[in-house]
């Protein structure tokens, strides 16, 4: 597999250093979008955004990280830069869009980090790949137990309905709930409008991907060291107490479910040790 250098300037991430935007292809007629950083070989930190989010959403965050950090952003399929006409949108699916970003580039070792259905997506390359990934790392993912653990069928069938239906009013719904009471009803407006205009029908299917992973059965089989960075006020002891011995809880006050965009040198710095541990 080999990486095409994308014509045009390179997107200034970091002070110091520009991401250079690159591609990849993949079977399905899939074009993999991402940006490269810091040093060339190395280990590298990968970011994986969240649902119906893309790979700028980590633009201020690298901006922060160390400068001999080597960082591997993603647009996952059908996200932000990336295209395809795959009519598969698991979980395990995503995360070869990751792999094969990994192949282009020639890593040997990576932390891989991801918000949110992101989070789901790195453990799925962790499992898959145990020789390349020494950690997991998950941004406010993997603990929100009417999302990520699989979920019953009529349970599953409920939640998607809500979004064939009326997919504003439910994406809505979902930004609400990983809005913590007292933050200000502007940043609810502009996620809403944001996650809203994800590309379908991959935006429904990858929905459907995610409330139907069995990710019980991935983290049994996901060897790395897992860390979860968890809003304090959307993290419930039922799903500390679940998931304990597990993957590591870590509570953070940093704002919203969208705290890497919110709180970008914070996130920096979590991500930053995590990737020394």
């Amino acid at each position: 597999m080999t990486v095409t250098e994308v014509k045009g300037q390179s997107e200034m991430t970091a002070g110091f250093r520009a991401a250079a935007p690159r591609e990849v292809q993949r079977g399905g007629d899939t074009t993999i979008r991402y940006t490269a950083s810091g040093p060339a070989d190395g280990p590298a930190l990968v970011l994986i955004h969240g649902w119906a989010c893309h790979r700028g959403d980590f633009d201020a965050v690298t901006r922060h990280l160390p400068e001999d950090c080597r960082v591997l952003a993603v647009d996952l399929a059908e996200h932000g830069e990336s295209r395809s006409t795959r009519a598969v949108w698991t979980m395990e699916e995503f995360a070869r869009d990751v792999m094969a970003v990994l192949e282009a580039e020639s890593v040997g070792s990576a932390v891989v980090a991801g918000h949110s259905m992101g989070g789901a997506v790195a453990v799925e390359v962790g499992r898959m790949l145990p020789e390349k990934v020494s950690r997991v790392v998950a941004l406010d993912a993997l603990h929100y137990l009417a999302l990520f653990p699989a979920q019953e069928e009529a349970r599953a069938e409920k939640v998607l309905r809500v979004f064939r239906e009326d997919f504003p009013r439910a994406v809505r719904s979902l930004v609400e709930g990983g809005t913590p009471q007292g933050t200000d009803p502007a940043l609810t407006e502009v996620y809403t409008a944001k996650m809203s205009r994800v590309r379908q029908p991959a935006g429904l299917r990858s929905l459907e991907g995610l409330v139907r992973w069995d990710m019980d059965a991935a983290l049994r089989e996901t060897t790395q060291p897992i860390t979860v960075f968890a809003i304090r006020d959307l993290t419930s002891q039922e799903a500390i107490d679940r998931y304990r011995g597990r993957f590591d809880v870590v509570l953070v006050d940093l704002g919203t479910h969208h705290f890497p965009v919110e709180s970008p040198e914070a996130t920096a710095k979590l991500l930053a040790e995590a990737a020394t541990r």
